[in-house]
């Protein structure tokens, strides 16, 4: 009875190793990822995305009202 106690703490203790293990490569991958940060476009927008399309005319006539 007594092997089989000790049997459990070493399971637990490898299972902790093979979790702590995998955190830290999870952490250690995911770490250069996190900390690249952008930074805002100082550029102005030149306007491109906009298209005034038929339902924006039709908002538009819609706040006349």
């Amino acid at each position: 009875m007594k092997k089989q106690a000790s049997d459990m703490g070493r399971r637990q203790m490898l299972k902790a190793l093979a979790l702590g293990s995998a955190a830290g490569a999870v952490a250690s991958i995911s770490a250069p990822a996190l900390a690249q940060v952008t930074k805002p476009s100082t550029q102005e927008p030149t306007g491109n995305n906009y298209r005034e399309t038929e339902h924006i005319r039709n908002y538009y006539a819609s706040l006349s009202k």
